[in-house]
């Protein structure tokens, strides 16, 4: 059965825009449940990396319910015969268990303990990224034009959900992307061949904002950080949009708190934006992190203080300054960095520095 425009207005769109929701496909879901005069409509999808569905629905949680009258073996919450089911074609309930009166009598006699009496599925996904079912569930005999509907809609559901599946994989590298940065200190701004500024990572626009106290404005040079810094991103902009293979540059972007940047020609970054000529990959400002001396601590298994010691000292303190930063004798600070060294196997402040920043503690 061929979609109609108006299946195309009242499915299609909130299939195709249905990601972005925050109850996922769930305008979709309610459409086709009063389409079909279900009880529960659900979208069941499972990764090929894990080994339990995730299901997308509307209606009573049946799942929930058939659980708690411990109905294990009912279709709605066992789904291990769904992967036997071929892409596309519709199946009825009944045909799980055509095989076995038997078993097809108890499946009716469970149903009817969740208030329902028939069910469809279609297959949409099955792939190595993916398996996805489009179920309804009926406190009356499906029909034709249920199956019939479930039929066409299939193979945009494939479409959508393929789209939906990979947004889902590059927003969760995106965030893990973004907190990486921000826990080492890095980031990124990306200019235009006038030095103006398209994009630039979240790490790096809160650590502008802090320096020049609103965040920084995309379309424009980054003029806040003082002429000079804007004049030299401009130049160095054009330069690369000339010779895309000229050598990479270094700024001081603000002295105070020094930020600093590796100035190099960018990379391709699709079709949507202005063309990206030039990326500074950005050294930010990180504040202290209490919880590097734990980290350090269990890591080595250090004494807090021989820790606390390890820490101060990797950010550049000297001895006494230690010393007096932790209410010590210099006496007692050397002992202990006498015993810090020993333990982490270094041979002195230059190396302790070295194994504190090559370790995870600087991650926290």
């Amino acid at each position: 059965m061929p979609l109609t425009s108006r299946d195309e207005t009242d499915l299609l769109l909130p299939l195709f825009d249905g990601g972005r929701e925050n109850a996922p496909f769930s305008t979709l879901l309610e459409r086709l449940r009063r389409r079909t005069r279900s009880i529960y409509v659900s979208l069941t999808i499972r990764l090929s990396e894990t080994p339990d569905p995730y299901a997308f629905f509307v209606g009573p949680d049946i799942h929930k319910r058939a659980h708690e009258l411990e109905l294990h073996d009912l279709n709605l919450t066992d789904r291990v015969q769904y992967d036997l089911l071929r892409p596309g074609r519709v199946y009825s309930g009944d045909e799980f268990d055509a095989h076995d009166p038997a078993l097809r009598a108890r499946r009716a006699r469970d149903m009817r303990k969740l208030g329902l009496v028939d069910e469809r599925v279609v297959r949409v996904l099955d792939e190595d990224l993916a398996s996805a079912w489009l179920i309804i569930a009926s406190d009356r005999p499906c029909t034709a034009t249920d199956s019939a509907l479930l039929s066409s809609l299939a193979p945009y559901a494939a479409a959508a959900l393929r789209t939906f599946i990979a947004a889902e994989r590059q927003t969760l590298t995106a965030i893990l992307d973004a907190e990486s940065l921000e826990r080492t200190g890095t980031g990124w701004m990306i200019f235009d061949k006038s030095g103006r500024l398209l994009t630039l990572a979240p790490s790096t626009e809160r650590s502008l904002q802090q320096i020049i106290g609103h965040a920084p404005r995309c379309g424009q040079p980054l003029r806040e950080l003082g002429p000079s810094v804007a004049r030299e991103l401009g130049e160095a902009a054009a330069r690369f949009a000339a010779d895309p293979g000229g050598d990479d540059a270094t700024i001081v972007l603000h002295e105070a708190t020094r930020m600093e940047a590796i100035l190099r020609a960018a990379p391709s970054c699709g079709h949507l934006m202005h063309a990206p000529v030039m990326i500074a990959h950005c050294h930010q400002p990180r504040k202290p992190e209490p919880r590097r001396i734990t980290h350090l601590a269990r890591l080595y298994d250090l004494p807090i203080r021989e820790a606390e010691l390890a820490i101060l000292l990797a950010d550049g303190m000297s001895l006494a300054e230690a010393s007096g930063t932790m209410g010590l004798t210099i006496e007692t600070t050397r002992n202990y960095s006498k015993r810090l060294f020993a333990k982490i196997g270094v041979r002195g402040q230059p190396e302790l520095v070295s194994a504190v920043f090559q370790s995870c503690v600087m991650l926290a």
